[in-house]
């Protein structure tokens, strides 16, 4: 089999399995130089490497996370180890709360830009372009050429795919409703605590990147209940369909 060209790091609840990949070859966190074990629940900690629609694929199942203690260089680690091995194209996924009015529990959300609010002073960033950039504005490290293949890919399903802004924040407390109302008037769509630093280290690599979220609750002071991970756990289990073929039908066009 041929060194695999993309990668794909799944989240919290979020799983890819037959028929769409077979794997060939899986080995846990631990045994990754690099790597640790991951402590939250959802993610199995574990890398394979196999077959999506007949194309060489790396998958990380679950990720670590800055809010575990982990620092940002191990947190990076799995998009380093991706370019080490001749990975081209980064497809990350993660469980997220919903903060823009379309976007309820079960839903799919492309990221086309985010807000990277996980270091000290985010909040008196301008918005989501250039908020962690200290020179000012930049161009969104993810694909709009991936972006726009989602859409497509969902619009044959005679689906519409929102694609929004994400805001990534330190956790792992859920955020207070005043945050969410903050949050929104910033501009952002989705709320999570990952993904955006994989991503600025993959673009820094030089991978093409895209990121799916799977809306696993409304954020906080946008529904009725209680936020709660064995919610989101659920949540994005019974939206793992849609997203694996999703998954699959990106991955076959790479």
């Amino acid at each position: 089999m041929l060194g695999p060209r993309v990668a794909v790091v799944l989240g919290s609840g979020i799983r890819f399995e037959p028929p769409r990949y077979q794997p060939a070859a899986s080995v846990p966190f631990a045994e990754v130089p690099g790597f640790v074990p991951t402590t939250v629940a959802g993610h199995s900690g574990r890398v394979s490497v196999g077959l999506c629609s007949g194309r060489p694929a790396l998958v990380f199942h679950g990720r670590l996370h800055f809010y575990e203690g982990h620092t940002w260089e191990r947190v990076g680690a799995p998009v380093r180890l991706a370019a080490e091995l001749g990975v081209t194209a980064l497809i990350l996924t993660n469980a997220v709360g919903g903060i823009h009015d379309a976007l309820g529990p079960g839903s799919l959300m492309a990221i086309r830009d985010h807000l990277f609010w996980q270091q000290p002073g985010a909040w008196r960033g301008p918005g989501p372009v250039g908020c962690h950039c200290p020179g000012g504005e930049r161009a969104s490290p993810y694909s709009a050429r991936l972006v726009g293949l989602l859409e497509d890919l969902e619009r044959e399903q005679g689906r519409t795919l929102l694609a929004g802004v994400y805001a990534a924040v330190t956790g792992p407390c859920y955020e207070t409703p005043a945050e969410i109302r903050a949050l929104r008037a910033a501009g952002a769509d989705a709320v999570g605590m990952s993904t955006a630093h994989e991503v600025e280290i993959g673009r820094s690599l030089g991978l093409e990147c895209a990121a799916i979220s799977c809306i696993t609750n409304k954020a906080a002071g946008l529904g009725w209940a209680l936020l709660d991970h064995h919610e989101v756990l659920e949540t994005a289990r019974l939206t793992a369909d849609r997203l694996a073929t999703l998954l699959e039908r990106l991955v076959s066009q790479l």
